[in-house]
């Protein structure tokens, strides 16, 4: 029987998950992959493995978190009824939030999971999830190991003062500071640069784009700073949240329309971004297929934002030898990467129009003095990787 590790990446309305297998090492593709969505909604698994795609309705009831609970449930019973070859040796989590206590993965037991919980508050819309996907799994799979993986373990390379608020120092004591987000991804990239470009080790920005957004600078391929900060509503405009947004707009909302923090927080990550300044969809590609004045105003705008981030992301390591677009928008969208390069020029990006139609690897020009790159990011097995060499399997 083959040994496996499985992945799972609880988000609020969907699991994504893939089984990977250890077979004198870790496999580059896993042999079962998917996703369970519209959790809350109509609540659909859609899997692929070498016998093809399984796609199964589930009949879910309750409240969300119900109903998340049950997706889980759902998932690990399937999972194991339907790979019945793979013998379960290792769960690996993705986590967004490690705070201070942890920058690096780690085995998981009930002890770290009540340390986790601590900051629920800073990533409300992921961390309950993430922890419930690690719950359930020593909930039924008891004798399984598991190892959480963290979001923010990668920025912390950043230096001291790409860290810092400009508030009293008692709170950055207590640490309030910039965390920055989405790791594994920027992780990942920083792993496989060097198989694509020379200049993999130099000044390098990476942009993954999706529905949640944020952009990293790099140098030696170690972060030296990030769009998001203490939480993930910082920087870049995303499909529901705000990005960037100045706190003098939360006091007058408190002050002028009687909001509360359950009301902001609703505001700035569930009803702001792309779904909220359009008013028509979250979704990158509805936008871009719609005639609606509303819709191209969202996306000048997401795309104005990173323009802006490039900037100072550029200033911040003193020019720019490489640029990277990754994530769902970053990997799948040719008018978003052509709206931005366009406007770079003054940076020496020299963009390749039928390179970048064709989403090729390499999309700027021999005589651009940036390598532009669209290269496709794998956070589920960068996990996998750290569970098995944190484990020895």
């Amino acid at each position: 029987m083959n040994k496996g590790i499985l992945t799972i990446n609880a988000g609020s309305s969907s699991i994504k998950f893939a089984l990977y297998e250890l077979n004198g090492g870790l496999a580059a593709k896993p042999t079962l992959s998917g996703q369970i969505d519209g959790i809350g909604a109509s609540a659909k698994l859609i899997a692929k493995d070498p016998a093809g795609k399984h796609e199964i309705e589930l009949k879910l009831s309750g409240e969300q978190e119900a109903q998340h609970q049950a997706s889980l449930d759902f998932l690990l019973t399937w999972i194991q009824e339907h790979q019945t070859g793979t013998e379960l040796v290792a769960v690996g989590h993705r986590v967004v939030h490690g705070g201070e206590l942890f920058s690096a993965p780690m085995a998981v037991d009930r002890d770290t999971v009540a340390q986790l919980e601590q900051f629920i508050t800073l990533a409300p819309l992921h961390q309950p999830h993430n922890l419930n996907g690690i719950k359930a799994i020593a909930k039924l799979l008891p004798q399984v190991r598991q190892v959480a993986c963290f979001d923010t373990a990668f920025h912390r390379t950043n230096p001291p003062v790409a860290q810092a608020f400009a508030i009293p120092r008692a709170l950055t004591a207590e640490g309030v500071k910039r965390y920055g987000f989405h790791g594994l991804s920027y992780e990942f990239i920083a792993r496989v640069l060097p198989e694509h470009s020379s200049k993999a080790n130099g000044r390098v920005i990476v942009a993954h784009l999706g529905n949640g957004s944020s952009m990293c600078a790099m140098l030696e391929r170690k972060s030296i700073t990030s769009t998001m900060g203490f939480t993930a509503i910082d920087g870049l405009m995303m499909g529901t949240r705000t990005g960037a947004i100045d706190p003098g707009v939360l006091l007058y909302l408190m002050d002028n329309k009687g909001m509360n923090s359950k009301d902001l927080t609703r505001l700035l990550y569930k009803e702001s971004g792309l779904l909220g300044v359009s008013g028509i969809s979250q979704d990158m590609r509805t936008l871009l297929a719609s005639d609606q004045p509303e819709a191209e105003e969202a996306i000048e705008l997401y795309c104005f934002r990173i323009l802006r981030e490039i900037g100072s992301l550029a200033a911040a390591i003193e020019g720019v030898d490489a640029l990277v677009f990754t994530g769902g928008i970053g990997e799948h969208s040719a008018e978003v990467r052509r709206r931005v390069c366009s406007r770079l020029g003054w940076l020496g990006v020299d963009l390749d129009e039928a390179a970048n139609n064709d989403d090729k690897l390499r999309i700027s020009t021999s005589n651009s003095t940036v390598d532009v790159m669209v290269i496709p990011t794998n956070e589920e097995w960068m996990i996998a990787h750290h569970a098995q060499t944190l484990l020895a399997l």
